[in-house]
């Protein structure tokens, strides 16, 4: 399942633009819940801001201390830890953190995304997930009881009005944009594999015995994880919107999207689903991302 990059929106290829183009900012907040039923959450999420920084120590010239570049990237991820006695939280606390150390050293340099660096973007980001994943089985080997453990990663990154998203699992990635709800990545799971071969009718899916099986996440039993590539434009009041399954097994995504239509504030939004998810019995561990685009 590791795909061509692909563009998302409707269906058709975007155009890129590069040149001037006003500076852009997103608005996030995440939002992670034990839910009703389990006893721990293994849900790890985050939402960071990737810039330039320059601190001078030392100069001749007056008043220069800090300076800071005005091209931001923007990251949001969610990991949803699989393997329950195998530390599932362990295993998605670490893939966080390996993504965290990767954004801050590698992932910086495409915080002002130029022509020609898309490709470079996209491969970093597949990097980082398999960084992450080999990192699961180096702490594996120092922690024989861990073994097996895994987790699912959605990690997307905005930058220029450009937006990449590097997947493995059965979290999601949405846009919402124009008033309609697009699922950007795909369920790594048996059973969408089954709908996705014509084996399996799309509706039969949640009420299969086997729609929790996951085919491809970090660690779990060999490494080699399968990156999922997206790249897409971003346009001013879009939304996106990064989630565990736990919120999708409750929801339907018409329920997710009138939430973001409604509820403007990100952290308002993400307070909803959360609730609702929870109302509806909240089986799961409930992980929310909302981002919202826009014009400074």
């Amino acid at each position: 399942m590791n795909s061509a990059p692909r563009e998302s929106r409707g269906g058709e290829e975007d155009t890129v633009v590069f040149g001037p183009r006003p500076p852009f900012t997103i608005n996030a907040y995440g939002l992670s819940d034990r839910g009703r039923k389990r006893d721990s959450n293994e849900d790890h999420f985050a939402v960071a801001e990737l810039s330039r920084t320059l601190q001078v120590h030392h100069t001749s010239l007056p008043d220069l201390g800090t300076s800071h570049s005005v091209h931001r990237g923007y990251v949001l991820l969610i990991a949803d830890g699989v393997g329950g006695s195998q530390a599932g939280e362990v295993a998605s606390g670490l893939i966080v953190s390996t993504i965290e150390d990767f954004m801050l050293n590698t992932l910086k340099r495409f915080s002002n995304l130029q022509a020609g660096e898309e490709q470079g973007a996209l491969r970093a980001l597949q990097e980082a997930l398999c960084e992450a994943d080999s990192r699961i089985f180096e702490e594996t080997d120092d922690h024989p009881e861990w073994r097996g453990m895994g987790s699912t990663l959605t990690m997307a990154f905005a930058v220029n009005w450009r937006l990449f998203v590097a997947h493995a699992g059965d979290s999601r990635c949405y846009l919402f944009s124009g008033g309609r709800l697009q699922q950007l990545t795909q369920d790594h799971t048996l059973t969408a594999d089954m709908v996705r071969r014509g084996l399996l009718p799309p509706e039969k899916i949640a009420g299969h015995p086997w729609r929790h099986v996951v085919t491809n996440v970090l660690g779990g039993s060999e490494p080699g994880v399968q990156v999922e590539l997206h790249r897409l434009d971003l346009h001013p009041h879009d939304v996106l919107l990064l989630c565990s399954d736990g919120l999708t097994e409750m929801l339907s995504d018409e329920d997710v999207a009138a939430v973001l239509q409604v509820e403007q504030d990100p952290r308002a939004a993400c307070e909803r689903l959360v609730a609702e998810a929870n109302r509806r019995g909240g089986k799961d561990n409930i992980t929310v991302i909302v981002a919202r685009v826009a014009v400074p």
